[in-house]
């Protein structure tokens, strides 16, 4: 089953990218005509619940991860997860299963790529037995290169022990260019488990960049449920943290690589930065989705939103974009939880967990859908998910010719081992 933080019942993912502003939507569009096809359908042995951006590979081929399944041994869980590259037909061209505890379990989120092609990421469990209550371990860091040999650079062992470490690793590492990465954990540190930011050496040696007070957390923000980006050029470090603020309700933040942090902006309303992660290639303003905030018609939480943060000045203001659930039954998806991407028009696409045309997809809830927003702030949804077609979307990616590839963390297979008939997931393709 697909992997769920508990700092955030509403996992979400920010992408930031340079655009001119949007304007609020005033209704959703309903579903166009797409041409719609499952491309790999997970089974267990071959990876099961994919839960990571894509990748692109040199060769064209997509690159990215499953929580569990594989061929390890992690028992009794149905394998350790897998790292896998696929090309665009569906076929696996690789695939690397993680082989037991001390090498990691459930790597997460995403991947980091060098220029060479080696492959870095963390995983949520696995390593050493931290602590006595977290016996499947504290999570790794880890290298897997063109070879497909896996190298650990790291164990993390939390704020146990006399240890100041973190636990729950948010994966999507990112590298300066002396090749030290750069991570955040959800949890651990020295501030009352509120999580650390860190450096990863390429010899393996971890320094804590920065430490995050614990609940109720400080105004710095608290939990950093968010992967770091660099941007080009600035050399300071970017992320979300899922708690505290003025408001308590998360903060977006800017950090040098020696742990200077400028919140950029307080969270209000519920429509934090939960398990968020920031983007920004080319500069400019910050766009992102957020799992709650909105309308009430999901629960005082809110349904979601997509918004946008624009530099002021000295400051930097937000706008919503979206709010979800504004069609009855949420047809036009609730709780956005992927990475957004962009085309050259302009407009927006991203995934929502929930939401979407068939309310009895699982346990009488929606699967989600794969949504596009114009310049205009207008959504359409391009695809809702009914099960056999997958299964809670974890985002797309698109291609030159405009294709969108992504993954279900459910759904597919019912007979899928360990899925409870929810099936292990599959892969997608969309064409406009």
């Amino acid at each position: 089953m697909r992997s769920k933080k508990p700092c955030s019942a509403a996992k979400s993912v920010l992408a930031i990218f340079l655009m001119s502003l949007l304007a609020l939507a005033i209704a959703a569009q309903p579903a166009q005509a797409q041409t719609f096809k499952v491309l790999h359908t997970f089974h267990g042995k071959d990876g099961a619940n994919p839960s990571g951006q894509f990748l692109w590979d040199k060769d064209g081929n997509l690159i990215s991860i499953t929580v569990n399944g594989g061929t390890g041994d992690c028992s009794p869980h149905a394998g350790c997860g897998t790292v896998f590259d696929m090309n665009t037909s569906g076929k696996i061209v690789w695939s690397y299963s993680l082989k037991n505890f001390s090498e990691g379990f459930e790597p997460d989120e995403g991947l980091y790529q060098d220029a060479a092609g080696n492959l870095y990421g963390t995983t949520n469990f696995g390593g050493i037995v931290c602590d006595e209550g977290y016996t499947l371990g504290c999570g790794i860091v880890f290298k897997l290169d063109t070879a497909l040999k896996e190298t650990v650079l790291h164990r993390f062992r939390g704020p146990f022990n006399g240890y100041h470490d973190g636990y729950y690793g948010e994966g999507f590492l990112v590298a300066d260019q002396a090749a030290n990465l750069y991570g955040s954990t959800e949890y651990g540190g020295t501030g009352d488990n509120g999580g650390i930011v860190f450096r990863i050496s390429p010899a393996g040696k971890e320094t804590i960049v920065y430490n995050f007070p614990g609940p109720p957390c400080g105004p710095e923000g608290g939990g950093p449920a968010s992967p770091l980006i660099l941007r080009p050029g600035d050399k300071r470090l970017y992320g979300g943290a899922c708690g505290g603020g003025t408001y308590g309700q998360g903060t977006a933040f800017r950090m040098t690589t020696s742990g200077e942090l400028t919140v950029l902006y307080d969270f209000t309303g519920g429509g934090g930065p939960s398990n968020s992660g920031l983007f920004t290639p080319y500069g400019g303003s910050l766009y992102g989705a957020s799992g709650y905030g909105g309308n009430g018609n999901c629960g005082t939480g809110g349904c979601g939103t997509v918004f946008e943060l624009s530099p002021n000045g000295g400051s930097w203001t937000e706008k919503t974009l979206y709010v979800f659930c504004q069609v009855g039954a949420c047809k036009d998806g609730e709780y956005p939880d992927s990475t957004l991407v962009i085309d050259s028009a302009g407009n927006i696409y991203g995934t929502t967990d929930f939401g979407g045309d068939d309310p009895q997809c699982y346990n009488g809830g929606s699967c989600g859908v794969v949504y596009k927003l114009d310049p205009s702030g207008n959504e359409t949804v391009l695809h809702s998910f009914s099960g056999s077609d997958g299964a809670f979307p974890v985002g797309v990616v698109m291609d030159s010719k405009g294709n969108l590839y992504g993954a279900t963390g459910q759904g597919g297979d019912p007979k899928c081992l360990g899925s409870n008939g929810h099936g292990c997931g599959v892969v997608f393709e969309i064409t406009p």
